[in-house]
């Protein structure tokens, strides 16, 4: 042991008054106390095994923690050692075993006293760590000897003493039971959430603990505990109620945190499984990487559609991002997830997602007289409408004409149209993922991987093999942006421009664009003001039954500042620059777009020049996972330009090789290290 104390090490026998208070009543023959029946009973609470990782708020909380987890399995425990420091007599490590650990010494053979020790490696060993909080660092679950009920003394013997320690044991189980539920399970040993978890009220219709089936949460545990050993960097957190019940879980893997560093900028939050009552109660946050695939940021399982469950995993996931929050946030319409959302994400904006309103519409809407001229009514005003008179006015006349001014479902999305109107969200960023045309969606993640009826232990099996075949589409898209140059379908110097920036699939969208500005047959000004015009730009489009029609678009021009805005804000909704911008730039004699509206997260060497949370400007010196982080982060983006080719694979293998030397140099010479 290190970190500037002096080790003192004391043996089970050695320790203090309190520590050892299992020990001492073996001494004093009353080992009825610490019976158990082995195995988990039915009915009983299923208690999470140890592992690697695990960490507690203190010293006590962990010592709890193993004493519950023992009597569930039926063994005791015994400390076998602890360290302090001696100056402060602090205590900063343990090792905790199980009472068969170890043989009777020479000197204790000939005493009448019965031999239960069998040299048992069943323990743990935990440490203080920088965060201060208790971490397990090393676990042996098995044991040498059989487990469960030995009655040492018969209960008919017992004194009115005894009986009393009995009762008084009962008590402080409830309570090892309660410091059980503020256990944290953090691989990436990041700071506790228990200060914000919230006391979730026992009414019925307000679930406590998630709904899974007979071997689901031993599933859930043993599929994050080998991940957490496999995957570097994996991140996971487990919350539990007050009976020590599995309620909430969120993980992330390793690639995902790494996307987040590129990609949060727009998340969709996907409900989709919870709410619809699916087998598994899955959650997901879904971002869109720079070929405008989607990219998994995180999971989650959760108790039911609460507040309180959407507060625990939204903290959980800024944890993990380092208090990083998205400028946009996606949901459903749901009352829950916006409680959730203003309490966690105060500073971002809010929006439901607008495919998922368009899809309810045959479920609210299909009992109607005329169903079909309303529906063509409400997509009329949702797509077409360019300002909010325009919408307001169609609206009216919808709910006018048809008479449906009492109809609920009607009347509340209306009165939240300020989060789901396109008309309504030309300020927000949304990276592609506004779906503001009709036939757009925003399609669960695990679309293709998860039914009504899949079981959770399938969906883990499942779990990887979506990851791995996103993880694969990406890498190919990589290359072929990287190595392929795509084909000009114009003169349009704009094009050729982009043609060298973007990755294939954003450019083919731009160059729709390029191409779509020869139907613009019109471009006039209408308004000058300083140095601000506004002009007016004519399209023709495809109206209702494949008719030709002559729309008019505003286009706010400022050549000092070098900005263009059109009235369809193509740019906020989609990342790149409209047909009608585009007019009135070529217009103008501009030659190339403006920096300002050419984004980096669509560019094909993106991953390549940004760096995502610059923390190595600013390092804590002390902070060993924030050097973990920055280290993993800088090696994923040697591994990302390794993978282009064989060439990048040998010279990447070659630095890592010539990194880890210079490493293990600097082991050698212990001097050198500044910590």
């Amino acid at each position: 042991m290190t970190d500037g104390m002096e080790e003192i090490s004391l043996s089970s026998e050695q320790v203090p008054s309190g520590e050892g208070n299992e020990t001492e009543k073996e001494r004093d023959g009353e080992k009825t106390e610490l019976v158990v029946q082995n195995g988990l009973t039915q009915g009983r609470k299923e208690f999470v095994a140890p592992a690697v990782g695990m960490e507690f708020e203190s010293y006590d909380d962990a010592y709890n923690y193993y004493n519950c987890y023992a009597k569930e399995v039926g063994f005791r425990v015994r400390v076998k050692n602890s360290w302090f420091k001696r100056n402060s007599r602090e205590k900063y490590g343990a090792v905790l075993c199980c009472s068969s650990q170890g043989f009777k010494r020479i000197k204790d053979v000939n005493r009448l006293r019965k031999e239960t020790r069998t040299g048992c490696p069943a323990m743990i060993r935990m440490r203080l760590v920088d965060s201060k909080r208790w971490r397990v660092l090393e676990v042996t679950l098995e044991h040498n000897h059989l487990l469960g009920a030995k009655i040492y003394k018969s209960m008919k013997k017992m004194g009115s003493g005894t009986k009393r320690k009995l009762q008084s044991n009962s008590d402080a189980e409830v309570r090892t039971i309660k410091l059980y539920r503020a256990l944290v399970i953090d691989a990436g040993g990041n700071s506790s959430l228990n200060s914000n978890v919230k006391e979730i009220r026992k009414f019925s219709d307000h679930p406590n603990q998630l709904n899974l089936k007979k071997g689901d949460t031993q599933a859930i545990y043993n599929y994050l505990c080998r991940m957490q050993l496999t995957n570097p960097n994996f991140f996971y957190l487990m919350d539990l109620n007050d009976e020590g019940c599995l309620r909430n879980v969120f993980w992330i893997d390793a690639r995902s945190r790494a996307a987040c560093g590129y990609f949060s900028d727009v998340i969709f939050f996907d409900n989709t499984y919870l709410s619809n009552k699916y087998e598994i109660p899955l959650v997901a946050l879904v971002g869109v990487n720079h070929h405008g695939q989607s990219v998994l940021l995180g999971c989650g399982l959760l108790a039911g559609e609460t507040s309180e469950s959407y507060v625990w995993l939204f903290k959980a996931w800024v944890t993990c991002m380092s208090g990083r929050t998205p400028q946009t946030i996606i949901t459903d319409r749901c009352k829950a997830l916006q409680n959730a959302i203003a309490e966690v994400f105060p500073r971002s904006h809010h929006r439901f997602g607008l495919s998922h309103i368009m899809k309810k519409v045959p479920e609210k809407l299909g009992g109607l007289r005329n169903y079909d001229a309303i529906r063509k009514a409400l997509i009329k005003a949702v797509y077409e409408s360019l300002k909010v008179i325009e919408f307001e006015s169609a609206w009216g006349f919808l709910i006018q004409r048809f008479a449906v001014s009492d109809h609920e479902w009607l009347r509340s999305l209306f009165e939240d149209r300020a989060r789901w109107a396109p008309v309504y969200l030309k300020d927000t960023h949304f990276a592609g993922m506004s779906s503001s045309q009709p036939g757009e969606t925003l399609n669960p993640f695990f679309d293709r991987y998860v039914h009504k009826q899949t079981p959770l232990k399938e969906f883990l099996d499942k779990y990887e093999l979506a990851l791995q075949k996103k993880h694969k589409e990406e890498a190919l898209a990589d290359i072929e942006s990287r190595n392929s140059g795509p084909t000009l379908k114009t003169r349009c110097f704009f094009e050729l421009q982009l043609s060298k920036v973007y990755t294939r699939e954003i450019f083919k969208k731009f160059q729709f664009e390029v191409e779509e500005m020869y139907s613009c047959f019109s471009t006039t000004q209408l308004h000058v003001d300083g140095p601000i015009i506004i002009f007016l730009v004519k399209e023709r489009v495809l109206g209702e039954g494949n008719r030709r029609e002559i729309r008019d678009f505003e286009v706010l021009y400022n050549r000092a500042a070098a900005e263009v805005r059109c009235i369809c804000s193509c740019f906020n909704f989609y990342g790149y620059l409209c047909r009608h911008a585009l007019c009135v730039l070529n217009f103008n004699g501009v030659e190339e777009i403006p920096s300002k509206y050419i984004l980096s997260r669509w560019k094909k060497d993106y991953k390549r020049l940004y760096i995502p949370d610059h923390v190595s400007n600013n390092v804590d010196g002390t902070d060993r996972v924030q050097w973990f982080n920055q280290l993993y982060r800088s090696a994923l983006q040697v591994v990302e330009e390794g993978a282009i080719s064989l060439d990048h694979y040998k010279i990447a293998l070659q630095a890592f090789d010539e990194s880890l030397n210079r490493v293990h140099n600097v082991e050698e010479k212990p001097e050198q290290l500044k910590i």
